[in-house]
Protein backbone atom coordinates (compact mmCIF):
# COMPACT_ATOMS: atom_id res chain seq x y z
CA UNK A 1 0.00 0.00 0.00
CA UNK A 2 2.82 2.26 0.86
CA UNK A 3 6.25 2.59 -0.42
CA UNK A 4 7.60 1.73 -3.90
CA UNK A 5 5.56 -1.21 -5.60
CA UNK A 6 7.61 -4.06 -7.10
CA UNK A 7 4.36 -5.95 -9.03
CA UNK A 8 5.06 -6.67 -12.78
CA UNK A 9 2.66 -7.55 -15.10
CA UNK A 10 3.40 -10.07 -16.79
CA UNK A 11 0.52 -10.72 -19.53
CA UNK A 12 -1.43 -8.17 -21.64
CA UNK A 13 -4.53 -8.61 -20.01
CA UNK A 14 -2.51 -7.75 -16.29
CA UNK A 15 -1.34 -4.64 -17.68
CA UNK A 16 -4.47 -3.62 -19.57
CA UNK A 17 -6.10 -4.46 -15.84
CA UNK A 18 -3.32 -2.48 -13.49
CA UNK A 19 -3.32 0.51 -16.44
CA UNK A 20 -7.18 0.92 -14.93
CA UNK A 21 -7.82 -0.72 -11.69
CA UNK A 22 -4.97 -2.11 -10.23
CA UNK A 23 -6.28 -4.36 -7.59
CA UNK A 24 -4.02 -6.99 -8.72
CA UNK A 25 -1.04 -4.60 -7.50
CA UNK A 26 -2.98 -3.71 -4.26
CA UNK A 27 -3.54 -7.64 -3.54
CA UNK A 28 0.15 -8.59 -4.47
CA UNK A 29 2.24 -5.47 -2.49
CA UNK A 30 -0.22 -6.50 0.48
CA UNK A 31 -0.25 -9.91 0.78
CA UNK A 32 2.66 -11.14 -1.26
CA UNK A 33 5.50 -9.19 -1.67
CA UNK A 34 5.27 -6.91 0.87
CA UNK A 35 8.29 -6.79 3.31
CA UNK A 36 7.80 -8.33 6.89
CA UNK A 37 10.14 -8.15 9.87
CA UNK A 38 11.74 -11.78 9.89
CA UNK A 39 11.54 -12.39 13.39
CA UNK A 40 8.22 -12.58 13.72
CA UNK A 41 7.13 -15.43 16.23
CA UNK A 42 3.98 -17.45 16.47
CA UNK A 43 1.95 -14.70 18.13
CA UNK A 44 1.87 -13.19 14.67
CA UNK A 45 -0.12 -15.69 13.09
CA UNK A 46 -3.57 -14.42 15.24
CA UNK A 47 -4.04 -11.70 12.30
CA UNK A 48 -4.70 -14.24 9.94
CA UNK A 49 -7.05 -16.38 11.99
CA UNK A 50 -8.95 -13.39 13.06
CA UNK A 51 -9.12 -13.06 9.23
CA UNK A 52 -10.14 -16.49 8.84
CA UNK A 53 -13.08 -16.52 11.60
CA UNK A 54 -14.54 -12.93 10.19
CA UNK A 55 -15.06 -14.77 6.57
CA UNK A 56 -16.25 -17.99 8.82
CA UNK A 57 -19.29 -15.82 10.99
CA UNK A 58 -20.15 -13.87 7.54
CA UNK A 59 -20.53 -16.32 5.26
CA UNK A 60 -22.02 -19.17 8.28
CA UNK A 61 -24.54 -15.72 8.96
CA UNK A 62 -25.88 -15.12 5.93
CA UNK A 63 -27.09 -19.00 5.37
CA UNK A 64 -28.65 -19.21 8.74
CA UNK A 65 -30.57 -15.60 8.57
CA UNK A 66 -32.35 -17.47 4.96
CA UNK A 67 -34.03 -19.92 7.99
CA UNK A 68 -34.12 -17.77 10.78
CA UNK A 69 -37.20 -15.57 11.81
CA UNK A 70 -36.99 -12.59 13.69
CA UNK A 71 -40.25 -12.66 15.73
CA UNK A 72 -40.58 -13.44 19.21
CA UNK A 73 -43.69 -15.70 18.77
CA UNK A 74 -41.26 -18.17 16.26
CA UNK A 75 -37.93 -17.32 16.52
CA UNK A 76 -37.30 -19.87 18.76
CA UNK A 77 -38.79 -22.68 17.03
CA UNK A 78 -37.13 -21.26 14.06
CA UNK A 79 -33.59 -21.74 15.75
CA UNK A 80 -35.11 -24.90 16.62
CA UNK A 81 -35.94 -25.89 13.07
CA UNK A 82 -32.47 -24.68 12.09
CA UNK A 83 -31.17 -27.34 14.07
CA UNK A 84 -33.28 -30.40 12.97
CA UNK A 85 -35.00 -29.73 9.62
CA UNK A 86 -32.65 -27.84 7.58
CA UNK A 87 -29.98 -29.51 5.65
CA UNK A 88 -26.90 -29.50 7.70
CA UNK A 89 -28.16 -26.61 9.69
CA UNK A 90 -26.76 -28.06 12.72
CA UNK A 91 -23.46 -27.86 11.56
CA UNK A 92 -23.99 -24.17 10.35
CA UNK A 93 -25.45 -23.18 13.74
CA UNK A 94 -22.69 -24.94 15.96
CA UNK A 95 -19.92 -23.15 13.47
CA UNK A 96 -21.43 -19.77 13.87
CA UNK A 97 -22.00 -20.10 17.52
CA UNK A 98 -18.28 -21.71 18.65
CA UNK A 99 -16.95 -19.52 15.80
CA UNK A 100 -17.99 -15.90 17.93
CA UNK A 101 -15.80 -17.85 20.91
CA UNK A 102 -13.30 -18.87 18.48
CA UNK A 103 -13.34 -15.02 17.20
CA UNK A 104 -13.23 -13.63 21.11
CA UNK A 105 -10.80 -15.66 21.63
CA UNK A 106 -8.43 -15.10 18.45
CA UNK A 107 -8.99 -11.65 19.58
CA UNK A 108 -7.97 -11.31 22.77
CA UNK A 109 -4.54 -13.06 22.12
CA UNK A 110 -3.83 -10.20 19.46
CA UNK A 111 -4.40 -7.72 21.83
CA UNK A 112 -2.34 -8.95 24.60
CA UNK A 113 0.35 -9.81 22.26
CA UNK A 114 0.06 -6.04 21.16
CA UNK A 115 0.15 -5.17 24.41
CA UNK A 116 3.08 -7.10 25.93
CA UNK A 117 5.03 -6.23 22.32
CA UNK A 118 3.83 -2.59 22.42
CA UNK A 119 2.16 -2.58 19.03
CA UNK A 120 0.25 0.64 20.22
CA UNK A 121 2.92 2.92 19.91
CA UNK A 122 4.30 5.15 17.61
CA UNK A 123 3.84 5.03 14.82
CA UNK A 124 1.19 2.84 15.35
CA UNK A 125 -1.30 4.17 17.08
CA UNK A 126 -4.23 4.74 14.41
CA UNK A 127 -3.85 0.88 13.72
CA UNK A 128 -4.17 0.49 17.80
CA UNK A 129 -7.12 2.64 17.72
CA UNK A 130 -9.08 0.86 14.58
CA UNK A 131 -8.39 -2.28 16.42
CA UNK A 132 -10.03 -1.33 19.76
CA UNK A 133 -12.85 0.30 17.11
CA UNK A 134 -13.16 -3.47 15.79
CA UNK A 135 -12.99 -4.91 19.17
CA UNK A 136 -16.60 -2.76 20.30
CA UNK A 137 -17.67 -3.32 17.07
CA UNK A 138 -17.64 -7.58 17.63
CA UNK A 139 -19.21 -7.14 21.65
CA UNK A 140 -21.91 -5.18 19.55
CA UNK A 141 -22.62 -8.06 16.95
CA UNK A 142 -22.10 -10.80 19.70
CA UNK A 143 -24.29 -9.17 22.38
CA UNK A 144 -27.09 -8.10 19.68
CA UNK A 145 -26.45 -12.15 18.46
CA UNK A 146 -26.42 -13.59 21.53
CA UNK A 147 -30.56 -11.94 22.09
CA UNK A 148 -31.43 -13.90 18.38
CA UNK A 149 -32.28 -17.53 19.18
CA UNK A 150 -35.09 -16.05 22.42
CA UNK A 151 -33.92 -17.85 24.77
CA UNK A 152 -34.25 -17.56 28.05
CA UNK A 153 -30.65 -16.35 29.50
CA UNK A 154 -30.19 -14.62 26.14
CA UNK A 155 -33.92 -12.58 26.69
CA UNK A 156 -33.29 -11.77 30.14
CA UNK A 157 -29.36 -10.79 29.28
CA UNK A 158 -30.64 -8.00 26.85
CA UNK A 159 -33.26 -6.73 29.57
CA UNK A 160 -30.21 -6.39 32.08
CA UNK A 161 -27.54 -4.82 29.30
CA UNK A 162 -30.41 -2.46 27.88
CA UNK A 163 -31.30 -1.68 31.39
CA UNK A 164 -28.19 -0.32 32.09
CA UNK A 165 -28.46 2.87 29.47
CA UNK A 166 -31.36 3.93 31.55
CA UNK A 167 -28.88 4.86 33.97
CA UNK A 168 -27.48 7.54 32.28
CA UNK A 169 -28.47 11.29 33.23
CA UNK A 170 -31.30 12.76 31.36
CA UNK A 171 -31.32 10.42 27.86
CA UNK A 172 -30.86 7.57 29.69
CA UNK A 173 -34.99 6.93 29.55
CA UNK A 174 -35.73 8.02 26.25
CA UNK A 175 -32.56 5.80 24.64
CA UNK A 176 -33.54 2.59 26.54
CA UNK A 177 -37.12 3.38 25.26
CA UNK A 178 -35.51 3.97 21.72
CA UNK A 179 -33.59 0.68 21.84
CA UNK A 180 -36.48 -1.05 22.71
CA UNK A 181 -38.84 -0.06 20.61
CA UNK A 182 -41.42 0.24 22.90
CA UNK A 183 -41.96 0.15 26.84
CA UNK A 184 -39.32 -3.25 27.40
CA UNK A 185 -37.84 -5.89 25.46
CA UNK A 186 -39.82 -7.35 22.44
CA UNK A 187 -40.52 -7.36 19.31
CA UNK A 188 -39.98 -4.32 17.73
CA UNK A 189 -36.13 -5.07 19.90
CA UNK A 190 -35.58 -8.27 18.48
CA UNK A 191 -36.39 -6.90 14.47
CA UNK A 192 -33.58 -4.44 15.42
CA UNK A 193 -31.32 -6.46 16.91
CA UNK A 194 -31.26 -9.22 13.91
CA UNK A 195 -31.20 -6.13 11.29
CA UNK A 196 -27.85 -4.54 13.60
CA UNK A 197 -26.43 -7.90 14.05
CA UNK A 198 -26.68 -8.18 9.99
CA UNK A 199 -24.85 -5.24 9.31
CA UNK A 200 -22.25 -4.66 11.80
CA UNK A 201 -19.98 -7.56 10.53
CA UNK A 202 -19.82 -5.66 7.17
CA UNK A 203 -18.96 -2.91 9.31
CA UNK A 204 -16.35 -5.33 10.75
CA UNK A 205 -14.76 -5.84 7.44
CA UNK A 206 -14.86 -1.97 6.54
CA UNK A 207 -12.68 -1.51 9.43
CA UNK A 208 -10.17 -4.38 8.95
CA UNK A 209 -9.54 -3.27 5.24
CA UNK A 210 -8.46 -0.08 7.00
CA UNK A 211 -7.02 -1.94 9.84
CA UNK A 212 -4.61 -3.51 7.08
CA UNK A 213 -4.10 -0.53 5.71
CA UNK A 214 -2.57 1.82 8.36
CA UNK A 215 -0.50 -1.55 9.58
CA UNK A 216 0.95 -1.72 6.04
CA UNK A 217 2.20 2.28 5.88
CA UNK A 218 4.59 1.69 9.21
CA UNK A 219 4.87 -1.94 8.36
CA UNK A 220 4.71 -4.58 11.47
CA UNK A 221 5.87 -4.30 14.51
CA UNK A 222 8.50 -7.60 16.14
CA UNK A 223 9.18 -9.38 19.42
CA UNK A 224 12.28 -6.78 19.52
CA UNK A 225 9.79 -3.88 18.76
CA UNK A 226 12.89 -1.69 16.86
CA UNK A 227 12.34 -0.92 13.50
CA UNK A 228 13.27 -2.51 10.53
CA UNK A 229 16.14 -0.36 9.27
CA UNK A 230 17.81 -2.47 6.09
CA UNK A 231 16.51 -5.19 3.53
CA UNK A 232 18.63 -7.55 6.09
CA UNK A 233 15.59 -7.35 8.65
CA UNK A 234 12.94 -8.10 6.42
CA UNK A 235 11.37 -11.48 4.36
CA UNK A 236 8.82 -11.13 1.36
CA UNK A 237 5.32 -12.02 3.06
CA UNK A 238 5.31 -15.04 0.63
CA UNK A 239 5.65 -17.10 0.82
CA UNK A 240 7.57 -17.46 4.38
CA UNK A 241 4.46 -16.13 6.57
CA UNK A 242 2.01 -16.90 3.94
CA UNK A 243 2.97 -20.68 5.26
CA UNK A 244 3.73 -19.68 8.30
CA UNK A 245 0.18 -17.91 9.02
CA UNK A 246 -1.33 -21.53 6.97
CA UNK A 247 0.19 -24.10 9.28
CA UNK A 248 -1.64 -22.13 12.62
CA UNK A 249 -4.55 -21.92 10.95
CA UNK A 250 -5.20 -25.22 10.11
CA UNK A 251 -4.03 -25.93 13.87
CA UNK A 252 -6.66 -23.48 15.00
CA UNK A 253 -9.48 -24.96 13.31
CA UNK A 254 -8.57 -28.36 14.48
CA UNK A 255 -9.28 -26.63 18.09
CA UNK A 256 -12.62 -25.18 16.04
CA UNK A 257 -13.48 -28.28 14.88
CA UNK A 258 -13.16 -30.15 17.93
CA UNK A 259 -16.08 -27.60 19.93
CA UNK A 260 -18.19 -27.80 16.42
CA UNK A 261 -18.01 -31.06 16.45
CA UNK A 262 -17.96 -32.69 20.15
CA UNK A 263 -18.82 -30.09 22.56
CA UNK A 264 -21.04 -27.93 20.63
CA UNK A 265 -22.78 -26.15 23.56
CA UNK A 266 -20.15 -25.95 26.20
CA UNK A 267 -19.24 -22.59 25.63
CA UNK A 268 -23.12 -21.71 26.04
CA UNK A 269 -25.53 -21.77 28.47
CA UNK A 270 -27.89 -23.99 29.09
CA UNK A 271 -30.77 -21.82 29.88
CA UNK A 272 -30.73 -20.75 26.24
CA UNK A 273 -32.44 -24.30 25.29
CA UNK A 274 -35.73 -23.17 26.91
CA UNK A 275 -37.91 -20.39 25.09
CA UNK A 276 -37.76 -16.74 26.57
CA UNK A 277 -40.56 -16.28 29.21
CA UNK A 278 -40.64 -12.87 30.79
CA UNK A 279 -42.59 -14.55 33.69
CA UNK A 280 -39.79 -15.67 34.94
CA UNK A 281 -36.36 -14.93 35.82
CA UNK A 282 -32.85 -16.98 35.67
CA UNK A 283 -31.64 -17.95 38.70
CA UNK A 284 -28.28 -16.30 38.04
CA UNK A 285 -27.62 -14.04 34.58
CA UNK A 286 -24.44 -14.01 32.92
CA UNK A 287 -23.29 -12.91 29.61
CA UNK A 288 -21.02 -15.09 26.90
CA UNK A 289 -17.37 -15.82 28.66
CA UNK A 290 -15.90 -13.40 26.43
CA UNK A 291 -17.52 -10.47 28.27
CA UNK A 292 -17.77 -11.74 31.56
CA UNK A 293 -14.52 -9.39 32.38
CA UNK A 294 -16.77 -6.43 32.16
CA UNK A 295 -19.76 -7.71 33.61
CA UNK A 296 -17.62 -8.38 36.80
CA UNK A 297 -16.13 -4.73 37.23
CA UNK A 298 -20.07 -3.57 36.56
CA UNK A 299 -20.99 -5.28 39.24
CA UNK A 300 -18.19 -4.54 41.39
CA UNK A 301 -19.40 -0.83 41.84
CA UNK A 302 -22.35 -0.38 43.97
CA UNK A 303 -23.94 2.83 42.27
CA UNK A 304 -25.14 1.60 38.65
CA UNK A 305 -24.24 4.95 36.96
CA UNK A 306 -20.92 4.67 38.41
CA UNK A 307 -20.73 0.62 37.48
CA UNK A 308 -21.87 1.60 33.97
CA UNK A 309 -19.25 4.29 33.59
CA UNK A 310 -16.53 2.02 34.82
CA UNK A 311 -17.89 -0.71 32.30
CA UNK A 312 -17.31 1.92 29.13
CA UNK A 313 -14.06 3.34 30.45
CA UNK A 314 -12.53 -0.19 30.55
CA UNK A 315 -12.80 -0.52 27.41
CA UNK A 316 -12.42 3.57 26.65
CA UNK A 317 -8.96 3.15 28.29
CA UNK A 318 -7.51 1.49 25.59
CA UNK A 319 -7.99 4.08 22.64
CA UNK A 320 -5.61 6.63 24.93
CA UNK A 321 -3.38 3.83 25.86
CA UNK A 322 -0.33 5.11 22.80
CA UNK A 323 0.08 8.24 25.14
CA UNK A 324 -0.35 6.46 28.71
CA UNK A 325 2.63 4.29 28.62
CA UNK A 326 5.62 6.61 28.34
CA UNK A 327 8.22 3.95 28.16
CA UNK A 328 10.11 4.42 25.02
CA UNK A 329 10.88 0.70 24.66
CA UNK A 330 8.23 -1.00 22.75
CA UNK A 331 8.59 -4.63 23.46
CA UNK A 332 8.34 -6.06 27.35
CA UNK A 333 10.79 -8.66 26.56
CA UNK A 334 13.49 -5.82 27.46
CA UNK A 335 11.26 -4.26 29.98
CA UNK A 336 12.25 -6.26 33.31
CA UNK A 337 9.44 -4.30 35.67
CA UNK A 338 6.76 -4.18 32.72
CA UNK A 339 7.01 -7.25 32.12
CA UNK A 340 5.85 -8.44 35.98
CA UNK A 341 3.10 -6.15 35.77
CA UNK A 342 1.90 -7.23 32.49
CA UNK A 343 1.50 -10.85 33.76
CA UNK A 344 -0.62 -9.89 36.51
CA UNK A 345 -2.66 -8.09 34.44
CA UNK A 346 -3.27 -10.88 32.54
CA UNK A 347 -4.18 -12.75 35.60
CA UNK A 348 -6.14 -9.74 36.75
CA UNK A 349 -8.07 -9.65 33.48
CA UNK A 350 -8.79 -13.83 33.83
CA UNK A 351 -10.15 -13.22 37.75
CA UNK A 352 -12.20 -10.88 36.31
CA UNK A 353 -13.72 -13.37 33.89
CA UNK A 354 -14.13 -15.18 37.30
CA UNK A 355 -16.02 -13.20 39.23
CA UNK A 356 -18.24 -12.12 36.42
CA UNK A 357 -19.62 -16.00 36.23
CA UNK A 358 -20.03 -16.63 39.88
CA UNK A 359 -22.70 -15.32 41.77
CA UNK A 360 -21.03 -12.12 43.54
CA UNK A 361 -22.01 -12.79 47.12
CA UNK A 362 -20.30 -16.03 46.80
CA UNK A 363 -17.51 -17.00 49.36
CA UNK A 364 -14.04 -16.77 47.10
CA UNK A 365 -11.89 -17.14 50.43
CA UNK A 366 -13.51 -18.78 53.61
CA UNK A 367 -12.21 -17.18 56.40
CA UNK A 368 -14.43 -18.12 59.55
CA UNK A 369 -18.40 -18.71 60.23
CA UNK A 370 -20.97 -16.91 61.96
CA UNK A 371 -24.03 -18.19 63.09
CA UNK A 372 -23.96 -21.31 61.26
CA UNK A 373 -22.89 -19.61 58.15
CA UNK A 374 -19.37 -19.01 56.02
CA UNK A 375 -17.40 -15.78 56.22
CA UNK A 376 -14.44 -14.44 54.34
CA UNK A 377 -13.84 -12.48 50.93
CA UNK A 378 -16.90 -12.79 48.48
CA UNK A 379 -16.10 -12.88 45.01
CA UNK A 380 -17.81 -8.89 44.80
CA UNK A 381 -14.97 -7.94 47.19
CA UNK A 382 -12.54 -9.93 44.47
CA UNK A 383 -14.28 -8.02 41.59
CA UNK A 384 -13.54 -5.04 43.28
CA UNK A 385 -9.39 -5.41 44.08
CA UNK A 386 -8.80 -6.80 40.44
CA UNK A 387 -11.23 -3.58 38.91
CA UNK A 388 -8.97 -1.60 40.75
CA UNK A 389 -5.69 -3.23 39.44
CA UNK A 390 -6.83 -2.99 36.09
CA UNK A 391 -7.47 0.98 35.91
CA UNK A 392 -4.16 1.36 38.08
CA UNK A 393 -2.43 -0.97 35.38
CA UNK A 394 -3.00 1.43 32.32
CA UNK A 395 -3.32 5.08 34.30
CA UNK A 396 -0.28 4.77 37.00
CA UNK A 397 1.90 2.08 36.47
CA UNK A 398 2.28 2.30 32.57
CA UNK A 399 2.51 5.99 33.12
CA UNK A 400 5.51 5.73 36.25
CA UNK A 401 7.39 2.66 34.70
CA UNK A 402 8.21 4.92 31.68
CA UNK A 403 10.44 7.12 34.15
CA UNK A 404 11.87 4.46 36.84
CA UNK A 405 12.23 1.38 34.34
CA UNK A 406 16.05 0.36 33.58
CA UNK A 407 15.07 -1.62 29.90
CA UNK A 408 17.85 -4.14 29.29
CA UNK A 409 20.13 -3.73 26.40
CA UNK A 410 18.76 -4.47 23.00
CA UNK A 411 20.38 -5.74 19.58
CA UNK A 412 20.97 -3.04 17.51
CA UNK A 413 18.66 -4.41 14.38
CA UNK A 414 16.51 -6.83 14.08
CA UNK A 415 18.67 -9.57 11.77
CA UNK A 416 20.87 -9.30 14.76
CA UNK A 417 18.34 -9.96 17.09
CA UNK A 418 17.81 -13.39 14.25
CA UNK A 419 21.55 -14.41 14.10
CA UNK A 420 22.10 -13.71 18.18
CA UNK A 421 24.65 -10.52 17.34
CA UNK A 422 26.03 -9.01 20.26
CA UNK A 423 24.42 -5.94 21.60
CA UNK A 424 24.43 -3.71 19.44
CA UNK A 425 25.49 0.91 19.84
CA UNK A 426 21.85 1.23 20.96
CA UNK A 427 22.83 -1.06 24.06
CA UNK A 428 26.44 0.94 24.88
CA UNK A 429 24.50 3.75 27.05
CA UNK A 430 22.52 3.88 30.68
CA UNK A 431 19.73 5.30 28.40
CA UNK A 432 17.47 3.46 26.48
CA UNK A 433 17.72 4.22 22.74
CA UNK A 434 14.08 6.10 21.18
CA UNK A 435 11.06 4.05 20.20
CA UNK A 436 11.53 4.84 16.84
Amino acid sequence: MSGHSTYEPKTGFERWLDERLPIVRLGYDSFVGFPTPRNLNYWWTFGGILTVCLMVQIVSGIVLAMHYVPHVDYAFASVERIDRDVNYGWLLRSIHANGASMFFLAVYIHMFRGLYYGSYKSPREVLWILGVVIYLLMMAAAFMGYVLPWGQMSYWGAMVITNLFGALPLIGGPLTEWLWGGFTVGNETLNRFFSLHYLIPFLIAGVVGLHIWALHVPGNNNPTGISVKSSKDTLPFHPYYTVKDGFAIMLFLVIFAFFVFYAPDVLGHADNYIEADPLVTPAHIVPEWYLLPFYAILRAVPSKLGGVILMFAAIGVLFVLPWLDTSKVRSMRYRPLARWFFIFFVIAGLGLGWCGAKNPDDIFLPLGSHDGHATGITFLWLARVLTLYYFAYFLVILPLLGFVEKPKPRPASIADSVHGAKAGPQDSGVKPAPAE
